[in-house]
């Protein structure tokens, strides 16, 4: 099929031409799109060199699928251009996530929701996503009352520049070799700052954790209360999460849940330092969860903490997983008969 990537020159645009190439998704037309000014360069994708187009030539060329990682404003605007022409879009930024008539997305979690008629879907946030995947079948059986979550997030979740702001404070350059995308150093330090403030004192980032969380198990009755913070690691973001549970459970029979959750691996015995860490998280695609644990603070309460890469898990692999899932379920227009893979 002729598939479109939007953003294909930024950080999380890199990583969706490797999934899409780990995943073998079938292609017959790559387009790589990008901003006026990276239009001409060159992108590489399955051994083959490709142009950077512009985003009035991408719809003009009525693509079967687009993935959008390029910012809120670029979606909004462009995202329904490709929906008139009959594109499926994978949106990753937050520009549609709380739209009503949008569905939010996790496969794992509730990939049914999503019909042929659903031309533009949306792609949760990063922490969004690696704490659904992995405390969707606890609610199921327990039924979650109230989520306590604090992230311990990835500089890489703040783009490109935001390695380069590290990188620069790391090797001990001057402020004028990189530009500042934090309001503090963020090597040898962590920002309780993931995007901007709102007038009740948290954060952008910490209220996509609630909102979404809610959304995507379609549950509102669930409190939720967060605290995000930027942390000088790459590897991928942390998630200390606190669960109060309508009923109680038996600590082994919910381990055994996690371990039959899709797309999650246990990793829980402290004994012998085994728990999840982002160092080992890096190019995986699974959502690891250890250090679980009875909070004996509180009834039917549990501890948990969560780590996934946010570049694949996070934003890249959890689009291409929606894209594979319209596809195997018929909902993407495409001539199979005819196609060819690059």
């Amino acid at each position: 099929m002729k598939v479109a990537l939007v953003g294909a020159t930024g950080l999380v645009g890199n990583v969706m031409c490797e999934v899409l190439e780990e995943q073998q998704f079938p292609i017959s037309e790559f387009l790589p799109v990008a901003s006026a000014r990276s239009v001409g360069k060159i992108v590489k994708f399955k051994g083959k060199e490709y142009k950077i187009i512009g985003l009035e030539d991408a719809v003009a060329a009525q693509p079967d699928l687009a993935i959008f990682s390029a910012g809120g404003s670029v979606s909004k605007e462009w995202a329904p251009k490709f929906a008139e022409v009959g594109t499926t879009v994978v949106d990753n930024s937050s520009a549609w996530r709380m739209d009503p008539n949008k569905k939010l997305v996790v496969p794992e979690v509730n990939a049914e929701v999503l019909g042929a008629a659903d031309k533009i879907i949306a792609n949760p946030n990063c922490s969004t996503i690696q704490m659904v995947a992995a405390i969707a079948p606890l609610h199921q059986k327990y039924k979650i009352k109230r989520l306590v979550i604090s992230t311990y997030q990835s500089i890489t979740g703040t783009g490109i520049k935001a390695v380069h702001q590290f990188d620069g404070e790391r090797l001990g350059k001057d402020e004028s070799e990189f530009e500042k995308v934090y309001p503090h150093p963020i090597f040898n330090n962590c920002l309780p700052h993931c995007d901007v403030f709102y007038d009740n004192g948290y954060t952008k980032e910490e209220l996509k954790l609630v909102n979404e969380t809610c959304k995507i198990l379609g549950d509102d009755s669930i409190k939720i209360t967060a605290t995000a913070v930027r942390v000088p690691v790459q590897g991928g973001h942390s998630e200390s999460v606190n669960i109060e549970f309508e009923n109680d459970f038996d600590i082994e029979e919910l381990r055994e849940v996690l371990r039959q959750a899709p797309g999650v691996i246990v990793q829980d015995n402290p004994s012998n330092n085994e728990y999840p860490m982002p160092l080992f998280a890096k190019h995986r695609d699974e959502v690891f969860v250890g250090r679980i644990r009875r909070d004996n603070s509180a009834p039917n309460a549990l501890n948990l903490w969560i780590v996934a890469d946010n570049l694949r898990k996070g934003a890249a692999t959890n689009a291409v997983q929606i894209a594979q899932y319209l596809l195997d379920k018929g909902l993407l227009k495409t001539d199979m008969a005819t196609e060819t893979v690059v």
